[in-house]
């Protein structure tokens, strides 16, 4: 009898540690500090003079090889302050410590062998992630551009010879990645309501993938009714529908997103609140470390700035097209739930303005996002 392909998958996964074991522990990190160096501008010579350092010890920091994150905390604390000093963009220097718990988190999920039994140790059980987090992890395993890397950045100049132009992994080591996070999906699918935060985590991680399968693996989810789009109120299983929809959506299919919202957030005042809570958290709004997706269900003061999450949901509203309704919708009701929020802030009121209106000019829109727009826009009118 034919092997399973989960079979086959699980076979390779625990019969070779070296694929992880030749991972750079700080490979993300490296190549953030690299990107900051270049943005000084500085040589690895003149660099590693101004930081009193050897040259060996930043080509160490930068290829990963000798993790930053080993340095003594006061010594990375001054050297952070020296870069800033040298003229290092400040939003860079801070994603240090960002880019240091990704480095950490891909490895220990580049090391986790057969979960099952074990899923509640898994390092994305529990703790939930962030956006330049999850970002960073993507980074590696896909080379796409963390947005905050990109918006603190300029490219170097061309230089001779094969250069990195992201801290991607080889080959052999995204395929083991993603290989694990299937394997680890398969095992928490059955293991109930406890294991929802590492399932939707393990979901939207895999969106990174663009192997010619992934489409169908997602496709395979939700044809085992493992995700629907039809959840009302907040629960675990809304939040899992929330994450596999974006990552359709990061797929190219909105489809399954257009439908969780039209179904399981509008006019349902508890997921409303908790999308706009989700948001926060995501965003880096809420500041507070969470080990659980509870956090969402909050209504009553909530800790964080409605002007701010406006301001923040409005800057991306025109770029993040995969998740586009998504964001018209999240607009659309946190100026609902907070009446004067506009008013309350005219820049990025006219910031939004702008935005909406290139938006309402194309002719993407899905009827429902395109409805909630021309509200939103009626409401800046209104506002001045």
């Amino acid at each position: 009898m034919a092997a399973h392909p989960s079979q086959g998958r699980r076979e390779r996964l625990t019969g070779s540690q070296a694929l992880a074991d030749r991972v750079p522990a700080g490979v993300i990190t490296g190549y953030l500090f690299k990107v900051i160096r270049e943005q000084i501008p500085r040589t690895q010579d003149e660099l590693a003079d101004e930081l009193g350092v050897d040259k060996s010890t930043l080509q160490g920091w930068e290829s990963g090889r000798r993790p930053l994150s080993s340095t003594r905390a006061g010594n990375l604390v001054a050297m952070r302050r020296k870069l800033i000093r040298l003229g290092a963009p400040s939003g860079l220097v801070e994603m240090l410590s960002t880019a240091m718990d990704a480095d950490l988190l891909l490895a220990e999920i580049l090391r986790v062998e057969s979960m099952r039994g074990r899923l509640s140790q898994h390092p994305l059980a529990g703790w939930v992630l962030t956006r330049e987090s999850t970002h960073m992890i993507g980074w590696a395993v896909s080379g796409v551009l963390p947005a905050v890397v990109a918006g603190h950045s300029t490219l170097p100049a061309a230089r001779r010879g094969p250069v990195s132009s992201s801290p991607l992994l080889e080959q052999s080591i995204r395929r083991r990645f993603f290989e694990g996070l299937r394997v680890t999906s398969e095992a928490a699918e059955q293991a109930g309501e406890g294991a929802a935060l590492l399932r939707r985590q393990v979901w939207y991680l895999s969106s990174y993938d663009r192997d010619w399968d992934a489409a169908a693996w997602f496709d395979g989810l939700r044809r085992r009714g493992a995700v629907t789009a039809t959840v009302e109120g907040w629960s675990p299983g809304w939040v899992e529908a929330r994450s596999v929809a974006a990552a359709l959506a990061r797929q190219g299919d909105p489809s399954l997103m257009r439908d969780f919202i039209n179904c399981s957030i509008a006019d349902h005042d508890e997921a409303e609140a908790a999308n706009l809570n989700y948001w926060a958290h995501w965003l880096g709004l809420d500041g507070r470390p969470q080990t659980g997706d509870g956090f969402m269900a909050e209504r009553d003061r909530p800790m964080w700035d409605a002007a701010a999450l406006l301001r923040a949901l409005a800057l991306r509203l025109d770029r993040a097209v995969e998740c586009t309704d998504l964001y018209i919708h999240s607009i659309w009701a946190l100026i609902v739930s907070r009446r004067g929020l506009l008013e309350s802030d005219p820049h990025t009121a006219r910031e939004l303005a702008e935005r909406v209106s290139r938006l309402l000019d194309g002719s993407t829109l899905s009827i429902e996002s395109r409805r909630e727009l021309e509200s939103v826009h009626y409401g800046l009118r209104i506002s001045g």
